[in-house]
């Protein structure tokens, strides 16, 4: 598996999103943020990679998620397995 995964692709697969296009709706309308190599930015296209280390923020059942990404999916599994690719995180550290 290559070290870094399309951030749409890493929503459904961490069952963050039900659907890709649901993810890529999301990041197009500005809803997700990355922190990657200590610079935050919004995400305006759901093509932007993410690896291992980036912290992102998102909104997630009616809150704001703030979540570090520990692993990249194979597949979109079980929600246990699901659990394991990220890190939830205090959401004002990531900010």
């Amino acid at each position: 598996m290559s070290e870094k995964q399309r951030i749409d692709v890493w929503l459904f697969r961490a069952r963050l999103a039900k659907t890709r296009a649901e993810a890529a709706r999301l990041i197009s309308e500005g809803g997700v943020r990355i922190v990657h190599d200590g610079v935050t930015r919004r995400l305006e296209k759901p093509s932007v990679e993410v690896t291992p280390g980036d912290a992102l923020l998102l909104p997630h059942r009616g809150r704001l998620a703030a979540l570090r990404v520990e692993a990249l999916g194979a597949r979109r599994g079980p929600p246990a397995e699901a659990r394991l690719l990220y890190r939830e995180l205090d959401a004002e550290t990531v900010a």
